[in-house]
């Protein structure tokens, strides 16, 4: 059984499904790659001859792997053994997918395919399998690293943070149900999607590609081969693919790799504050209203108070507590940052030196659903 971690949305009675762990399930076995494809000559959009995809999957494919994980599942009480004995919970085992991102074998995936995993194992393209261990992981982005002990890999080529806009065609590219490298074809339906309650920093591309359990972490491509984003998660009532996935974007997964490789974590900026949303005099949002100020913080040093509504961080306009978030966790720690509030209803800017972000608590599941 796939465990699947759902979250309501507002709009409509669904769920967003991140495809996490299968209980008391083996992985199975990496599958043998299909026979190799021959590259075709490719016009300006990517398109081989006959409007095939071919030449992006040519591109992409020897760079996108599967990845295995297994943990212990919980020591169980079993009732027949004398004296309440524990008996072994086994392995509980999870399958997902992974990108190349250099020749030296870094991946990248998603952390909840390896979250909590005692061993990581790849397959690469061509079958081959390969020990991985966890190089460094962001659960806040959902993003994580892994390092395998093999060099001379393809790694793909990564999209200009810009280039992915609505409209655009896009494949996917992963392993399913774990049935062996599979591609789908859709469009980028939006970009910019958040407040989905999915990652505490959203900033995902939507697309109608398909996305099944199992695609988690693989390639979001365009026509030319190029990665604009990780797959990541779902929006469906029935657990499969509706047309509504969502891939984080290349300009995030560079921020968070480049991190994790220098310093094996993300380190974000903090404030130490406690805020909500507040609405303007036109019904609009209005800025950050802070309702609590942590002791000894970064913005108590500073001078923030309870009733301030920050409007800015270095001249970008905050127009709710998602935006002061995000403007900050974009900071380095130790950055001094421009604060425009509004005290009393009266406008001034106050400066304050960043802290490190705490690390997050663990994520809790929120529901399961069999597959």
């Amino acid at each position: 059984m796939l465990l699947a971690q759902a979250v309501t949305l507002g709009v409509a009675a669904a769920l967003v499904y991140e495809f996490m762990f299968a209980e008391h399930q083996p992985a199975p076995p990496p599958r043998p790659a299909p026979a190799a494809v021959q590259a075709v000559p490719a016009d300006a959009a990517g398109l081989a001859p006959g409007g095939s995809f071919r030449g992006a999957v040519v591109k992409a494919a020897p760079s996108v792997v599967n990845v295995y994980s297994a943990k212990a599942a919980p020591r169980r009480r079993s009732p027949y053994l004398f004296g309440g004995d524990d008996e072994d919970g086994g392995m509980a085992a999870g399958l997902g997918s992974g990108v190349v991102v250099s020749a030296d074998g870094l991946i990248l995936t998603n952390n909840h395919v390896v979250e909590g995993a005692d061993q990581i194992a790849v397959a690469l393209a061509g079958g081959e399998p390969a020990e991985a261990k966890l190089l460094g992981a962001d659960p806040e982005s959902d993003l994580a690293v892994l390092k395998i002990g093999v060099r001379g890999l393809k790694p793909i080529t990564f999209a200009p943070p810009d280039a992915a806009q609505v409209g655009d065609i896009v494949l996917a590219l992963g392993n399913p149900f774990g049935v062996g490298q599979t591609v789908t074809q859709g469009i980028i339906s939006a970009t910019g999607r958040n407040r989905l309650g999915i990652n505490t920093f959203e900033n995902f591309i939507q697309t109608d590609a398909a996305i099944n359990p199992g695609n988690s972490g693989g390639a979001l491509i365009d026509v030319e081969g190029r990665l604009v984003g990780i797959n990541t998660a779902i929006f469906s009532q029935s657990g499969g693919s509706q047309g509504i996935g969502f891939a984080i974007p290349v300009s995030l997964a560079t921020q968070v790799v480049e991190q994790i490789v220098a310093k094996g974590r993300v380190e974000r900026g903090w404030l130490g504050v406690a805020a909500t949303d507040v609405e303007s005099e036109t019904g609009k949002p209005g800025g950050a209203l802070i309702t609590g100020v942590l002791r000894g913080g970064p913005a108590d040093k500073a001078g923030i108070k309870p009733g301030d509504i920050v409007l800015g961080v270095n001249g970008k306009p905050v127009v709710d507590t998602r935006e002061l978030v995000s403007e900050t966790a974009a900071l380095a720690p130790g950055t001094r940052a421009e604060l425009t509030i509004a005290r009393a209803g009266k406008p001034s800017s106050v400066a304050v030196e960043l802290g490190r972000r705490p690390a997050p608590q663990r994520k809790a599941t929120i529901s399961r659903r069999p597959y």
